[in-house]
């Protein structure tokens, strides 16, 4: 700067503003005080590194960082001060040139320098330059503005510079304000500032980077987990600061008519809350054999649709659908009240048979000689009812109390003619009909009268052909072909059967 005219910095421009900057300054209040040159003796603090790995573009005065990078430029003190620097530098009766030989003179305090963070793995002492030239503007911006605040202090002797440097800012955070006086220029200063750390599920206007001026205001509104039960079906959300209804409603949680687990008016803790919500359904109730009901229910599945309505399920009552199916809107649910008991029934044993095998008989034949007794005992039954309704039956122990007396029936034990050529004969005489009886005097499948029947035997078998069994007709027949030498009996079957 050129005695009290324009900055010498080629990038400063002056702004015109009518008011006086430290108008608003309250020395009494101020936190700055008056440097003492003669008493401090101040450095740039500098965090030591490892010897290793030393780089040959380090500073030969500050072995840790580039050279140059702590200069002070004019550049650093014009931003350090803002809009308002040449009317501070005019109040003052400072050019820029003399702030940057009173910091460059070590009369000002300056925090110490930590580049540890920025070191490579494995290979300390070593940062890249541009993360350390970064870091460096980032120090200078923030604790530079004190500094220049400070040698203003000490030569005006009053608290106005400080003043015109600071800002009021108000942070409302979950709806909470605070106002904090600070020199910081962004958003996310002021948070670092005030210990307040910004989460990745948290929403922050204006974002971090943005730039403050007095009088603006940052809201941080934090994050919650929202931990969902939904009919069962579970889900995690995050949302903002304000009650369970908002939540909700924020989620598009259709709830009319549902069951909260937590009032809806409750605001949703920092930490986070887990939430049920039970929507309404409307359901139809059939309970064994009443009628059908329609109920509206909160519940989520049949099991605790069972507790609501307060069902007094026997051992074996079947509710359909089952324990674990979601209720929902609309669904039949069906009660099935089944019993069962034990009872003693009387039946009868039906007599044991009892077979005598009859050489002169066929097998195939039989002929009862005794019919015999039935016995009777006692069943313990048990008797399985479902709404009122038998269902089934089954015996779970019996007791004989009268023993059956066998029936004896006599059995064949001959082995039958061999019938092939018979059948042909019963086919050709009488279509193939044993039981063949026209009323022409000729009776059975091979035709017997009356006459021939008795003379050979058929007698013992029935009183005529036709009632006798089809091997008692062949027997009879094999008698009248051996007596007749042949088949000569049916001349006109036998002929066209080619039977001699």
């Amino acid at each position: 700067m050129n005695g009290r005219g324009a900055p010498s910095h080629s990038g400063f421009a002056p702004q015109q503003d009518n008011a006086y900057w430290a108008d608003s300054f309250d020395a009494s209040t101020d936190w700055f005080t008056p440097v003492e040159p003669t008493k401090q003796h101040t450095v740039v603090g500098v965090l030591d590194t490892p010897e290793a790995e030393q780089q040959t573009w380090f500073s030969d005065e500050h072995p840790s960082l580039p050279p140059g990078s702590l200069d002070i430029t004019a550049a650093d003190v014009y931003e350090a001060l803002g809009p308002d620097a040449e009317d501070m530098l005019a109040t003052a009766e400072i050019d820029v040139d003399e702030v940057i030989a009173l910091l460059n003179a070590e009369t000002v305090i300056l925090p110490p320098l930590d580049f540890t963070e920025l070191e490579p793995e494995g290979q300390p002492g070593l940062q890249p330059q541009a993360a350390q030239a970064e870091a460096i503007t980032a120090w200078k911006r923030r604790f530079l503005k004190g500094a220049v605040a400070g040698v203003l202090l000490s030569l005006t002797g009053t608290g106005s510079a400080a003043a015109a440097m600071d800002k009021s800012v108000t942070v409302e955070v979950d709806g909470k304000e605070q106002t904090v006086s600070t020199y910081d220029d962004t958003v996310g200063e002021v948070l670092e500032d005030q210990g307040i750390n910004v989460g990745p599920h948290d929403a922050l206007s204006p974002s971090p980077q943005a730039e403050l001026d007095h009088g603006d205001k940052i809201t941080l509104d934090r994050g919650r987990l929202l931990k969902l039960n939904i009919d069962g079906e579970v889900r995690e959300e995050w949302v903002r600061s304000g009650s369970v209804g908002q939540a909700l409603s924020a989620l598009n949680v259709d709830t009319e008519g549902a069951w909260l687990s937590a009032d809806r008016s409750m605001a949703v803790p920092e930490d986070g809350m887990e939430l049920k919500v039970r929507t309404q359904k409307d359901i139809t109730v059939v309970d064994g054999a009443g009628e059908p009901k329609q109920l509206t229910t909160h519940a989520a599945n049949i099991d605790e649709l069972v507790k609501e309505l307060n069902l007094n399920l026997g051992p074996h009552d079947k509710v359909t659908p089952g324990g674990d199916a979601k209720v929902v809107n609309g669904v039949q649910v069906d009660i099935d009240r089944i019993s069962s008991k034990v009872v003693s029934l009387t039946s009868q044993i039906e007599p044991p048979v009892k077979e005598i095998v009859d050489p002169n008989m066929f097998k195939g034949e039989e002929k009862v000689v005794e019919p015999g007794k039935p016995g009777e005992k006692i069943q313990f039954t048990r008797i399985t009812t479902v709404n009122g309704d038998e269902d089934g039956r089954e015996v779970v122990d019996e007791k004989v109390t009268k023993q059956a007396e066998p029936k004896v029936v006599r059995v064949g034990g001959k082995e039958p003619p061999n019938s092939g050529v018979w059948d042909k004969l019963v086919q050709c005489e009488a279509t193939g009909n044993w039981s063949a009886n026209s009323g022409n005097g000729y009776y059975g499948g091979l035709q017997f009268d009356k006459q021939t029947w008795d003379a050979y035997g058929g007698d013992q078998y029935a009183e005529y052909p036709h009632q006798a069994s089809r091997e008692q007709q062949i027997a009879v027949a094999e008698k009248v072909r051996d007596a007749r030498g042949g088949y000569g009996a049916w001349p006109s079957c036998s002929s066209k059967l080619g039977l001699s």
